[in-house]
C-alpha cells in the first residue's frame, strides 16, 4: 500500500558508509566520464563509486543529460554503490538515429538492456526522472529477472499516466505543452534555440548551460523532441512485481495528482509513496539531497 510523506530527509552521516581516511571518500565520490559501447552505438555516461559497489542505473529526462544526477551519483559513490548515468539515445551523439520512429519507449527499454551487459552487470538497480521513468517503469515490469529494485521520479507509471490523459482533465491540461513539442521540425527547436540559452526550475545555471550545449549540437534537439513525437504513452499496461519508490511532487506543472494516486494499482510488489512539498518537476536536481536520501534508504531496504 502506498503512503505519502511530506516531511524531507536529511541525508546523515550515518547513513553513509564510513570509507576511511577524507582523500579516499574524495576519490570515492569523484564523478568521471565514461563510454559505454553497445550494439546500438556508444552512450556517453558519467559514473562514479567503486566498481565492486552494488550497481545503479539512473536515467535522465527532458532536456537533461546523467549529469541530472551528480548529487545523487556523489551519495551513492559514498555509500558504496557503483553509479552509472548514461545520456540516452539521441542526446548521447553516438546513439543519434534519425527517424522519429527510432524513439518508441521501447527501444529505450532495449538501450537499458544493452548498457547493463555493455556494463557487465547481471543484476542492478533502475532510477529516473521523466522519460527515465517512463523508460524505468517498462523496463522494470518486463526485466525483473535483471532489475533489482526500481525508483522512479515524477512520472507515473504509464498505466496510471496513460489513465490520466484519458479521464482526468488536470492531466489533459498538464500535457498541453507535449503538442507544442511534437510540431514538425524544426518549427519547437526553433524556438527553444532562439532562446540562446536554458533555465530550468531549481537546476543551477551552469548545468542548464551543458544541457543547452548538447542539445545545440546539430540534430540533438531535434532528436530530443523525437521522444515526444514518437510515443503517446499507451501499450504499457504490465504492472511491476519489484519493490518500488515513487518520489513526486506538489509543484509539478506537468504532472498532476491523478496518476499519481493511482499509480499503486500498477505495481504488486512493495510500494512506496513520497511526495515533496513545494517541489517543481526537476526534483533530482530542486531537491537533491531530499532525494539522494530517499534514494539510499530504499536501496538499503532491499
Amino acid at each position: 500500500m502506498s503512503r505519502t510523506r511530506r516531511n524531507f530527509l536529511t541525508l546523515t552521516a550515518a547513513g553513509v558508509a564510513s570509507l576511511g581516511t577524507a582523500g579516499t571518500a574524495e576519490a570515492a565520490q569523484r564523478i568521471t566520464p565514461l563510454r559505454v559501447t553497445t550494439c546500438v552505438g556508444t552512450f556517453e555516461a558519467v559514473a562514479a563509486g567503486p566498481r565492486n559497489g552494488r550497481k545503479v542505473l539512473l536515467l535522465h529526462g527532458f532536456p537533461e543529460l546523467g549529469r541530472e544526477w551528480d548529487e545523487q551519483l556523489r551519495a551513492l559513490a559514498a555509500a558504496g554503490y557503483r553509479a552509472v548515468a548514461p545520456d540516452m539515445r539521441g542526446y548521447s551523439p553516438g546513439v543519434r538515429p534519425p527517424e522519429v520512429e527510432d524513439y518508441w519507449l521501447d527501444y529505450g527499454v532495449n538501450d537499458v538492456v544493452a548498457i547493463a551487459d555493455a556494463l557487465g552487470w547481471r543484476k542492478f538497480d533502475l532510477v529516473g526522472h521523466d522519460w527515465g521513468a517512463a523508460v524505468a517503469w517498462i523496463a522494470a515490469a518486463r526485466y525483473a529477472h535483471r532489475v533489482r529494485t526500481l525508483t522512479a521520479v515524477s512520472v507515473p507509471h504509464l498505466g496510471a499516466f496513460a489513465e490520466a490523459l484519458r479521464v482526468d482533465p488536470a492531466q489533459r491540461e498538464a500535457s498541453k505543452y507535449v503538442d507544442g513539442f511534437r510540431r514538425p521540425t524544426p518549427i519547437p527547436e526553433t524556438e527553444i534555440l532562439n532562446s540562446g540559452k536554458l533555465t530550468l526550475r531549481g537546476v543551477p545555471q551552469h548545468k542548464c548551460d551543458i544541457y543547452y550545449e548538447r542539445l545545440s549540437e546539430p540534430g540533438a534537439l531535434t532528436a530530443a523532441l523525437n521522444w515526444y513525437r514518437a510515443n503517446d504513452f499507451t501499450g504499457y499496461e504490465q504492472r511491476v512485481a519489484l519493490p518500488t519508490l515513487f518520489i513526486a511532487s506538489t509543484e509539478d506543472p506537468f504532472v498532476a495528482p491523478y496518476g499519481v494516486q493511482r499509480t499503486h494499482d500498477w505495481v504488486t510488489g512493495p510500494y512506496r509513496l513520497e511526495v515533496l512539498d513545494g517541489i517543481g518537476h526537476n526534483v533530482p536536481e530542486e531537491a537533491a539531497e531530499t532525494t539522494s536520501a530517499l534514494l539510499l534508504s530504499h536501496l538499503e531496504r532491499f
